[in-house]
């Protein structure tokens, strides 16, 4: 593809936009990634625009509230001091200098990936794309993904505007590690793409880190999944090993993790859940094939991961039948829903598919989670349940933690209940003939 040409004084004006703080900003998708995004902007004195077609949200973010449990109403109404706004109206795209688009990347039912979101959003913003403007993907996809035409077809290069990708790195609940402080790659699909879009992140960012291409860039982002997708597919195998051999697997990763070189801890449980763990092995997989190439290794970790819920299943139907009880009929409650701790996040939650599984199984099932007063129908599941109290433990036949908030008192948790089935070794240091850890 022929490089779209552009003059020095456009990149300089642009920079100089950027130091000043008067580059328009948009960010195209307002869930938990595009949204932090968006206020880390305004927070540095740029003028945002939020764009999202869920009109719940934008009609959330105008009366200064917020729908993430993380991002408090004031922080909205700070930016919204500071010039942000939400719309759903694509045309208000005219006047931004930089688009950033942060819409999910999912898989579909036969776990393929779902590009729909970045198809729909490229179609929108089309026909409002302006000279000289900046449009940098951050939705997780595979290699390949980010090759939008810089120039529109039949005019002069110097109309082009400039195309690069940038994977989020946004980790839910993470209070140890600054958003700014977390270095930002950037491959651009020429080489002033990825010097404006350098520009605009090291704004926010303290650290840029370019390379050469945006498949490159997305190969990264794949890496940095599948290498913690992997991992956590050995600890799970590991595990239902440890459980054969009365081995504790908690106790052998904390001995393990004394060694101060050559290893990283990770933790079994239920299943993976979020919005790039779960997702992105099958991208690359996927990909893959299209140059005949089986990725033999993450597939199988895929497949590990993936078969967790299903050994929750079994271990409630073991703990189930010591006390000489079925799941059919049983009253289960599930501890947790969001698909890791202190958080306010479904995507892809195992503890979605074990719900679900127990139903099948006949299974009375309710779920408290202090995040999820109500969970309904995503794209994946349609529960359509309402968060369960915790005043009357006793009446359940079994009390399954699967997602270990630290709201949760599970000391009274285990004196209260009849069977504890533990996922999450939520209940370490206390000791009771209830608690089963699968």
């Amino acid at each position: 593809m022929k490089s779209p040409a552009v003059s020095t004084s456009h990149s300089s004006e642009f920079k100089s936009k950027i130091e000043q703080r008067q580059a328009r900003v948009a960010v195209i998708g307002l869930g938990y990634v595009g949204l932090p995004l968006a206020l880390l902007y305004s927070d540095q004195g740029f003028r945002v625009t939020g764009f999202d077609i869920d009109e719940r949200k934008v009609s959330t973010l105008a009366a200064g509230g917020s729908y993430i449990f993380r991002i408090t109403a004031t922080e909205i109404q700070k930016a919204r001091g500071q010039g942000f706004s939400a719309t759903s109206d694509y045309a208000q795209l005219e006047q931004m200098d930089a688009i950033i688009i942060c819409v999910p990347t999912p898989l579909n039912e036969y776990h393929e990936p779902d590009l729909s979101y970045i198809t729909g959003t490229a179609e929108s913003l089309a026909p409002h794309l302006q000279p000289g403007q900046l449009v940098v993907l951050e939705s997780t996809t595979y290699p390949g993904t980010t090759g939008l035409k810089a120039a529109r077809k039949g005019e002069p290069d110097d109309k082009a505007f400039f195309v690069a990708f940038s994977p989020e790195r946004e980790d839910p609940g993470n209070q140890t590690v600054a958003r700014h402080d977390i270095p930002k790659v950037i491959g651009g699909l020429e080489p002033k793409a990825s010097e404006l879009a350098g520009a605009l992140y090291g704004a926010i960012f303290n650290r840029t880190v370019p390379v050469s291409s945006p498949a490159v860039a997305e190969m990264t982002k794949l890496l940095e999944n599948i290498y913690r997708c992997v991992n956590i597919a050995l600890v799970n195998e590991l595990k239902l090993l440890c459980l054969r051999m009365g081995i504790d697997i908690w106790e052998v990763i904390e001995a393990a993790s004394t060694k101060p070189f050559g290893f990283h801890p990770f933790y079994p449980g239920p299943g993976l859940g979020g919005h790039c763990i779960p997702v992105d092995p099958f991208y690359l997989s996927w990909k893959a094939k299209e140059w005949d190439f089986h990725t033999r290794f993450i597939e199988l970790a895929g497949e590990i991961n993936t078969n967790m819920p299903y050994h929750v299943l079994d271990s409630v139907a073991h703990a189930l039948n010591q006390q000489k009880k079925a799941v059919n009929g049983s009253k289960v409650l599930v501890l947790g829903v969001a698909y890791k701790k202190d958080i306010d996040d479904l995507r892809e939650s195992p503890a979605l598919t074990i719900i679900e599984l127990l139903q099948k199984a006949g299974a009375e099932v309710s779920y408290n989670d202090p995040y999820f007063p109500v969970v309904g129908r995503g794209r994946k599941y349609d529960l359509q349940m309402k968060c369960a109290p915790l005043d009357n433990l006793g009446q359940y036949d079994c009390v399954l933690i699967v997602t270990d908030h630290s709201d949760y008192d599970y000391q009274r948790i285990v004196r209260e209940s009849k069977l504890v089935v533990d996922t999450r070794k939520a209940t370490r240091g206390i000791s009771s003939p209830k608690i089963v850890h699968c």
